[in-house]
């Protein structure tokens, strides 16, 4: 019998195989392209797992010092620019090993024992998963900073709310902002939950039914920084939910961020003009020399479809698979991985448009004068006396109309007018269409006037700090 494997072709299977992959089989099976950047990863849970195999006596100690030796300097040499990946190797795992090998001989070899590369893998994306996530929360809180401070700079402010893209109701330009720092404070939260689920340790499972060996997984945990051991093998090597939760906060997020992209887009063009684009975050035309465009705003909105896809993606592949690990769990990682990339170039794009963009206060409270949004308060005040709110709604919709017609505002109207309008209207009636008024009133719990946004700011600086702290102890 011959053995078809030579050295370049060489698998961690050769030994049941007569012939190798050909290079189209390689390529194709090949994950390294995408799992190489889990390779820090991949030797912290290397050295770890030599470590306990060391401490129960499962390989020599002298052995366990010489794979932790030469796996620091494998690691020291891919940082440093000085270790290449090779197109033969099938994955970052093989790589890792067989460079071992090479550098420290029998010893390296060793290495691999009571593990299978499906609990090695497993272990790796939730080291990656909990480090990504760590990473993404730390934008999102970034691009949260920046919103809490523009709410603190334009706290009087005021500009139109819209309903259907229809002008609505006066609201404070702090409240509007406040309203996406909320978005991204639960998309901060979803990411802690991803990362929940990421920490607890599958190493240990091997393929699929645990090892012969008297390995001790809890020292493994604890020299990893997990919180928890995966207590079923099967469930261990298997299970990805940890990678669609941070996949799914992602792509939720990258939707929050599409609506508040969507509104520098709208507000810095000259039909709004309520807000102006610094030059480094906007682009210009080829042809019109005039143009100044939100090409990173709209970047933000369209790279949000690829995000989503990437949920469906993974979701896809997942469905379906039987019990343990599957060959098609190779392509969870790329949809995960676009994922996050996408989520954190697109919160670092936000918080720079955001912090350097100039708010046209005059502009913004301008336009809450056109609409007739006072118009609700008109039929607030006269349900207030005594008259049917159906009733008052009808009479305040027929002089809108009547204004709409004149070309005139409802903060035109004198009380004169309006009494004859209703004699149900009293001689404040002119008061309540004031828009500071108008803001001012809203004075419930979440309300927009100016007295709840200031509670709300205190919110939301309490809730930002206590983010914070959960992440500084993380991050220690």
């Amino acid at each position: 019998m011959t053995d078809a494997t030579t050295p370049e072709t060489k698998t961690p299977w050769g030994g049941r195989f007569e012939h190798a992959p050909g290079e189209f089989q390689r390529r194709f099976g090949a994950s390294l392209p995408v799992d190489s950047r889990l390779y820090a990863e991949d030797i912290a849970g290397s050295i770890a797992h030599a470590r306990m195999l060391a401490q129960q006596g499962i390989i020599s100690a002298d052995d366990g010092e010489a794979i932790e030796s030469g796996l620091i300097g494998i690691l020291g040499d891919i940082e440093a620019g000085r270790f290449t990946f090779e197109t033969a190797d099938e994955d970052v795992h093989m790589a890792v090993e067989a460079e071992l090998t090479r550098r420290i001989g029998e010893a390296g070899k060793r290495l691999h024992t009571a593990r299978s590369r499906n609990d090695q893998v497993a272990t790796d994306t939730r080291l990656h998963a909990k480090r990504r996530a760590l990473e993404a929360i730390e934008d999102v809180d970034h691009l949260r900073r920046t919103l809490i401070r523009l709410a603190e700079a334009h706290a009087d402010t005021v500009m139109p709310g819209y309903t259907h893209l229809q002008k609505a109701q006066p609201v404070l330009f702090a409240h509007h902002m406040l309203a996406y720092f909320w978005m991204l404070t639960r998309d901060a939260a979803r990411l802690r939950a991803a990362y929940a689920a990421a920490d607890a340790l599958p190493l240990g499972s091997a393929a699929l039914a645990g090892t012969t060996f008297p390995i001790d997984r809890t020292a493994v945990a604890r020299e990893l920084d997990f919180a928890a051991v995966i207590p079923n093998s099967l469930d261990a090597v298997s299970d990805r939910d940890f990678l669609v939760d941070i996949t799914y906060a992602c792509a939720l997020g990258m939707v929050h961020l599409s609506r508040l992209a969507e509104e520098p887009i709208i507000w810095s063009s000259d039909e709004f003009g309520f807000v102006t684009l610094a030059d480094d975050w906007s682009t210009g035309s080829s042809i019109m020399p005039q143009k100044k465009n939100p090409d990173f705003a709209e970047l933000v909105r369209g790279k949000t479809g690829r995000a989503v896809g990437d949920l469906v993606s993974l979701l896809v592949t997942l469905k379906g698979l039987p019990l343990a690990y599957n060959k098609d769990m190779q392509e969870d990682k790329e949809p995960a991985f676009d994922a996050i990339d996408t989520f954190e170039d697109c919160l670092t794009a936000m918080a720079g448009m955001l912090s350097t963009m100039w708010v046209e206060a005059q502009r913004m409270r301008q336009g809450s004068l056109g609409g007739f949004m006072a118009a609700t308060d008109l039929a607030d005040h006269l349900a207030g006396r005594g008259v049917p709110f159906r009733e008052a709604h009808e009479i305040v919709g027929k002089l809108v109309l009547a204004c709409e017609r004149e070309g005139r505002t409802l903060q035109q109207l004198t009380a004169a007018e309006l009494a004859e309008a209703s004699p149900a209207f009293g001689p404040d009636a002119p008061q309540w269409v004031d828009i500071d008024s108008v803001v001012a009133r809203r004075d419930t719990p979440g309300g927009t006037a100016p007295g709840r946004v200031a509670e709300q700011l205190m919110l939301a600086r309490e809730a930002f700090a206590a983010d914070e702290a959960w992440l500084e102890s993380r991050c220690d």
